[in-house]
């Protein structure tokens, strides 16, 4: 199950639940005061959003009106309290061409703004992003108000509903990079742009009640809250040293709210642990006595309370609202029952361990650790655990303390993990941030390799059984630390993987085409770079065995990725073992597939570590060819 979104419409409250036993689609559930929930969609439908191929914020509420995207044509319907969903928006002459998202209702109920992703030809960057208006209540050609923009996203509308508030980047920016805050009066059509462009990252505009305009900022290298009122200067309105912003991923992060004049309730992340904190009338800040520690969605749920997304260590996310004086919360959504002890759960710790940059001076680097865990069984008498160590995706995202049973899946197992936030991670400040800017390949390989001889050094791991492993972006960090003479890895796990950045460069969508200029360089002017940093021109060096995991549908590192590593590994007669998961994209969705995933990849450690698999667990074995 996985919950990420919420809205609050009246006193309800409405959230997204993803869920992997039925086939990975989203439902919609809406919660009454009084505790009763109903299912909102019904159960051929599939509320997800393929704007930017990773979708976000695919539904909105008002006044128990739902409208949603659907995953199957990608069309906005519209669904009325008691009544069956109702496409508004045209069907386009190429199914799913035209596809929407993050979308605001007008004050007067009567239209709704939103972003529109027209696929307009063959190629996947024959892309036009803009923000449409069109009627909320019945079918209507959707009348384009943004236009011009690489990339728009979070159209909002004003109180009285005459002015339009955006944001909009342009290649080869992506939106940590470089965004800008424009505002439109819809009347006289005189634009503003408010904050934003070449060095600052503008996130989540928010209005308030007098006409003023929220909005997140890295400006002072941490995304923090500043406020917009026409006429006057843009006025600080929380500064503290941690990040309050994420990176825009998906569409419809809300990492705060506002709750009357003055008063904003918002997460902050520090050394990998989130906190709700609260902005006080008169600018002090109080940090709230709650269990979370990682805090998704955060929204205004009435006068002194907010609804959250969040989760700890030992919790999957739930669902509560929180009272902000007295820090008492109530569950609207608990987390799934595991039935797991909690005596079986390790608790990540953070460090700060030494690395260096690609000109070999010495910086610091983070992570989160995670012991071996099992309260009956001990490794043998002597010895030091193995180890994975462990490499997020984006590579612009962050390690999460929320409880993962990923994670846990191996440190019940025996294995440490370290789940490592390299330079060019977020919830660090811009600074840390731009570390990657150049430097794929370079600085994330040698923070990974510099937090494993850490860990080794401190006598915490065997460093003779230290493993890799990381999907997407970070599936080609784990090839690019394979691919070297001095890897210290004796095995590795590539989750739908960049193998070859030139091809990446050259087979992408539109959102990440321009990713790699900052990243790597220009392209094809940094031919030679791309090639230099590709696994697949190194596979010389890879001796390491490996698994590959991939999803057969997979529009952003297709599975021709993943084929190019495992035909090179297989013509040197390295072990190799490949899954190819039919109906998957990026990342596995389906219950199924993500238990044989784990299982697979346990037994491919047996295999190459050599020892055995637990009988009573009943794992069927994977092939490694050439061992």
């Amino acid at each position: 199950m996985r919950l990420a979104e919420l809205c609050v419409d009246g006193a309800d409250v409405v959230w997204s639940e993803g869920r992997p036993a039925e086939g990975g689609r989203t439902q919609l559930v809406r919660r009454a005061p009084d505790g009763t929930t109903v299912e909102l969609l019904p159960e051929d439908r599939n509320c997800r959003t393929a704007v930017h191929e990773y979708g976000g914020a695919g539904w909105w509420v008002r006044d128990g009106v739902t409208w949603f995207a659907d995953w199957a044509d990608q069309r906005l319907y519209r669904l009325a309290p008691g009544g069956e969903p109702e496409p508004i928006t045209p069907e386009p002459a190429t199914p799913r061409a035209d596809r929407y998202a993050d979308g605001d209702v007008a004050p007067d109920g009567a239209t709704i703004v939103c972003v529109r992703e027209r696929h307009t030809g063959s190629a996947s960057t024959d892309v036009q992003n803009e923000i449409v208006r069109l009627a909320a209540h019945a079918p209507s050609e959707p009348e384009v108000l943004v236009s011009g923009p690489d990339f728009v996203a979070a159209p909002r509308l004003s109180p009285d509903g005459g002015t339009l508030a955006w944001l909009q980047w342009n290649h080869p920016s992506m939106p940590w990079d470089a965004t800008q805050l424009v505002v439109r009066d819809l009347t006289t059509g005189e634009e503003t742009v408010v904050a934003g462009g070449p060095g600052e990252s503008v996130l989540e505009p928010r209005w308030e009640a007098d006409g003023s305009l929220l909005f997140l900022s890295d400006r002072t290298d941490w995304w923090n809250v500043y406020r917009f009122t026409p006429g006057a200067d843009i006025e600080s309105v929380v500064r503290i040293n941690a990040e309050i912003g994420v990176p825009s991923w998906v569409f419809g992060t809300s990492r705060y709210a506002v709750l009357g004049e003055g008063q904003v309730v918002f997460a902050r992340s520090r050394a990998g642990y989130d906190a709700l904190v609260v902005r006080g009338l008169d600018g002090s800040l109080t940090e709230l006595d709650l269990p979370f520690s990682a805090i998704r969605t955060v929204r205004a749920a009435g006068p002194g309370t907010v609804a959250v997304v969040a989760g700890s260590p030992t919790s999957e996310p739930g669902v509560y609202t929180v009272d902000v004086v007295t820090s008492e919360y109530e569950t609207l959504r608990a987390p799934r029952d595991l039935g797991i002890d909690p005596a079986f759960l390790s608790v990540p710790e953070p460090i700060t361990f030494p690395s260096v940059d690609a000109s070999g001076a010495r910086r610091q680097a983070h992570a989160l650790f995670y012991p071996p865990t099992h309260p009956e069984r001990r490794g043998p008498q002597g010895e030091l655990p193995p180890m994975l160590v462990e490499i997020h995706g984006g590579p612009t995202s962050a390690a999460s303390t929320v409880l993962s049973l990923d994670v846990q899946y191996w440190t019940s197992r025996g294995f440490a993990v370290v789940d490592v936030d390299y330079g060019g991670s977020t919830g660090y400040g811009r600074a840390y941030r731009e570390e990657l800017l150049g430097e794929w390949g370079v600085i994330d390989v040698a923070d990974c390799l510099a937090a494993a001889a850490y860990l080794a050094a401190a006598g915490r791991v065997d460093g003779a059984r230290m493993c890799i492993r990381g999907g997407s972006a970070g599936g080609y960090t784990t090839l690019a630390a394979l691919a070297r003479e001095d890897t210290p890895f004796a095995a590795g796990a590539d989750l739908y993987g960049v193998a070859d950045l030139e091809a990446l460069a050259a087979d992408t969508h539109k959102f990440e085409s321009r990713y790699l200029d900052r990243l790597v360089g220009p392209y094809p002017e940094a031919r030679e770079v791309y090639v230099d940093r590709s696994p697949i021109h190194h596979v010389d060096l890879l001796s390491s065995p490996l698994i590959v995991l991939q999803g057969a549908e997979d529009a952003i590192v297709p599975p021709s990725q993943s084929e190019k590593i495992v035909d090179a590994l297989r013509s040197r007669r390295v072990p190799v073992a490949y899954l190819l998961f039919e109906g998957e994209q990026h990342g596995f969705r389906r219950s199924e597939n993500i238990r044989r995933a784990l299982d697979a990849e346990l037994s491919f450690y047996g295999q190459v570590l050599g020892f055995e698999l637990p009988a009573e667990e009943g794992i069927e074995p994977v092939v490694v060819e050439n061992l």
